[in-house]
């Protein structure tokens, strides 16, 4: 039996609104009139939009209407806002303590502005990429108040007015259609009791069919659409009349929840774990649940897998085709020809320590003995003991016997620090593999294999089923694979556990490297990870940098979550590069257990962006504000942008009447539509899970006794070895303490271990 997930809501980027400080003040207005009876009307037109939440509809507008000397503040839910649209408005006149009279709105409606005035304003709002404030005054003032007809009607009109071009005018006409289709399934996905702040999405993964595929079936938004899950289609999904007991409606719920259970780690799930979570979460009788598992299980979208005599374990049908393929994959792979010629390794070795100019160590000595006469082959240790130097003499050992070596890793980072340590290129495994957004699939798979002789892959801790499925399956079978990671650090996200169930299978040569060498050891940063990985609290001492000059790791105690947060703001904004040199941005991490509470990464990342960042062109989108130079991360694999979950860049403008921000990952330059802005976080504080993979000059690590339900030794672990060249933890020794006490409480449900035993029975030497 494995516990529920502990996660079984949707992602509150994604599936939750919190309400902002307007929208709460709404909700606690003290209306003094009109409290009953029938709804007051006003009409008129939209001044000025004072807020607007693209995720609630929540709005505060400026409203010019006739009979009322002063402007009207009418206050409402509207999916879209823009100065100049006519407003019809249906509510009661409220007195707020604040902010005085305004008109709280029930029901709201906006119409096309026929004013020239009205037009010049609707147009110059952003609307319409393409059209800013000078242009739109251009376009009204040749076509007067048929200017929208003309955009709708006669596209090709737009080149008599000066500084349209061809170019800006296709760019006009379809922004322009774009905008109506996205109205449309805004509009009925608002009638149907949901947000619609997705329907950007929806738009551009169904086209103009977007209304009529959401209608046919609801909860393929789940499966099709990144940030929709189960709970919103439900939602249409109830507003559309189909059944709380109806069979489509508990087939998605088994597919939601075994999708929930994949993003807490786990490939499958005991079937009546399933059905009880289903039952249980869902509230749909565990009788329809189960008919819905054998439906799934005929159609084959799941699979049954025998487990102790019975077909008791349930994957994701992917999930299971990943996990058999990897496995064999990997069998495979050993059972062919190394294709390093067979070579003395006591002699390579004296040869490449007379290259490097350093001596090997023992273990040194056996991880690259094997990784030349084993097909694939593991080495694995934690910081400080010479993994970067066994990589290098492989790599200059099988350089030297003429054979073609390839570099990859699983994150940007750690690919850039595997180039820098090399001296080769070294790239991530999704752009290895070569995404095609034609295809939808990755260029390089089973039939069209990638170049090399040697590929050696850092961070494989971090490799889940489905990326190294994706990778070893596009490996040529005459060549050898090298996995490096270190097994103790946090598992993937993504379901799976691999390294560490490659190591335990048996099936192949795993050396672990545990001599921690003497500069390794001067480190209090590695000094303490060893101890910690050992179960040993790390030296916690708070002596003042000034005091120790050559120390890297700090400990500041602070019971209080709320004051940490204030620490951390101090120390990353002025005592850390005031004292060490770092730049506040570029160089400083700060990396938190939680996303939630007073030291998660939200309440951390507004405070780090409004005190490091405050000024600049920006725009608000889902929750944030992204501002020219914010540091910022990807949440998602976007494979057409090639961008991928983890990627951290710098925002380089904010294009307005183009309705774009452009930020810079590297040496790229990307391009978000306003609309694709759920798809980045800033990161000025990230998670420790997400900043797995990479290693920063400086990292900050608050733990606190909230970060309760993650604290366990491999994310503390973890934590420390993200840091370089200086570590600063800030908290209370309570926290620690449990860190370094929990071990992880469960084992992740995968069958690779098992699997690989199975193809593999006998292992290796």
């Amino acid at each position: 039996m494995i516990a529920p997930p502990r996660r079984l809501h949707p992602r509150p980027r994604i599936d939750r609104f919190t309400p902002s400080a307007a929208s709460a003040k709404l909700s606690a207005m003290d209306e003094t009139s009109t409290q009953a009876g029938t709804l007051e009307k006003l009409s008129g037109t939209i001044e000025r939009v004072t807020f607007h939440n693209e995720e609630s509809g929540f709005s505060v507008l400026k409203m010019r209407v006739r009979g009322h000397r002063e402007m009207v503040s009418v206050v409402g839910i509207l999916h879209d806002a823009r100065a100049g649209q006519y407003l019809s408005a249906e509510g009661r006149w409220v007195i707020d303590r604040t902010y005085g009279q305004q008109f709280r709105a029930e029901r709201l409606q906006t119409s096309a502005p026929t004013t020239r005035d009205g037009l010049t304003r609707y147009l110059a709002s952003g609307v319409i990429k393409g059209i800013g404030p000078a242009m739109a005054k251009r376009i009204v003032g040749r076509f007067g108040e048929k200017a929208l007809d003309i955009i709708s009607r006669q596209p090709r009109r737009l080149l008599q007015v000066d500084g349209i071009g061809a170019c800006r005018q296709r760019m006009i006409s379809q922004s322009w259609n774009r905008q109506k289709l996205v109205h449309d399934i805004m509009v009925f996905l608002h009638r149907h009791g949901i947000s619609t702040s997705r329907a950007f999405r929806i738009y551009k993964t169904y086209g103009e069919k977007a209304v009529e595929a959401v209608k046919e079936n609801p909860y393929r938004l789940a499966r099709d659409i990144p940030g929709i899950g189960f709970l919103s289609a439900d939602k249409i999904a109830g507003s559309l009349g189909i059944g709380r007991t109806s069979p489509l409606r508990a087939q998605a719920a088994v597919e939601y929840m075994l999708g929930e259970y994949a993003g807490n780690g786990h490939c499958g799930c005991q079937r009546s774990e399933l059905v009880a979570a289903v039952t249980r979460n869902i509230e749909i009788p565990g009788r329809v649940v189960e008919e819905a598992v054998d439906a799934l299980v005929n159609a084959e979208r799941l699979v049954a897998i025998e487990s102790e005599g019975e077909y008791d374990l349930i994957y994701l049908a992917s999930l299971n085709q990943c996990e058999k393929g990897l496995a064999a994959c990997l069998t495979n792979l050993a059972n062919d020809l190394h294709p390093c010629p067979g070579i003395d390794v006591e002699k390579a070795v004296k040869w490449v320590e007379s290259k490097t100019g350093l001596t090997l160590a023992a273990q040194q000595k056996k991880a690259l003995g094997m990784a030349c006469r084993f097909k694939v082959t593991v080495i694995t240790g934690g910081p400080g003991v010479g993994k970067t130097t066994t990589v290098n003499a492989i790599v200059k050992i099988m350089k030297a016997k003429g054979l073609s070596v390839v570099l990859a890793a699983p994150t940007g980072r750690a690919a850039k620090r595997m180039s820098e340590t090399t001296g080769m290129t070294a790239t991530t495994i999704h752009r290895l593999l070569a995404f095609e957004p034609a295809t939808g699939r990755f260029k390089h798979d089973a039939y069209d294999r990638l170049k090399g002789d040697v590929f050696i892959i850092d961070e494989s801790s971090m490799i889940d089923v489905v990326l190294g499925y994706q990778l070893l399956r596009a490996i040529p079978q005459l060549a050898s694979v090298v996995l490096v990671g270190d097994v103790d650090q946090l598992p993937s996200i993504g379901p799976g556990c691999v390294l560490r169930d490659i190591i335990e299978s048996g099936a192949f040569p795993v050396c672990m490297l545990t001599h921690i060498f003497r500069q390794a050891a001067a480190s209090m940063i590695i000094t303490n990870a060893h101890q910690v990985n050992r179960g040993i609290a790390p030296r916690l001492t708070e002596s003042r940098a000034q005091d120790r000059p050559e120390a890297d790791f700090f400990f500041i105690e602070c019971e209080e979550a709320e004051k940490i947060a204030s620490i951390v703001l101090r120390l990353v904004g002025t005592e850390i590069p005031q004292r060490f040199g770092f730049h506040a941005v570029d160089d400083i991490q700060v990396i938190s257990p939680m996303q939630r509470g007073a030291a998660g990464c939200q309440n951390l990342n507004a405070a780090l962006q409004e005190a490091l960042n405050p000024d600049g062109p920006a725009v608000k989108r889902y929750g944030w504000t992204f501002r020219i130079r914010d540091k910022v991360m990807q949440t998602i694999n976007d494979y057409n942008k090639d961008v991928f979950n983890g990627d951290i860049g710098r925002i380089v403008d904010v294009a307005a009447s183009e309705q774009e921000i452009h930020v810079r990952f590297g040496n790229r330059k990307v391009t978000y539509d306003f609309n694709e802005l759920d798809e980045l976080i800033p990161a000025y504080a990230t998670t420790i899970h997400k900043a797995q993979g990479s290693e920063y000059p400086a990292v900050v690590v608050p733990m606190h006794t909230q970060h309760y339900p993650l604290l366990q030794r491999n994310l503390l672990y973890t934590a420390i070895t993200r840091a370089q060249k200086l570590c600063v933890m800030v908290g209370s020794k309570k926290a620690v303490g449990i860190a370094v006490n929990r071990m992880e409480s469960r084992r992740r449900v995968t069958l690779l271990k098992q699997r690989l035993m199975e193809m593999s029975p006998v292992a290796r030497e």
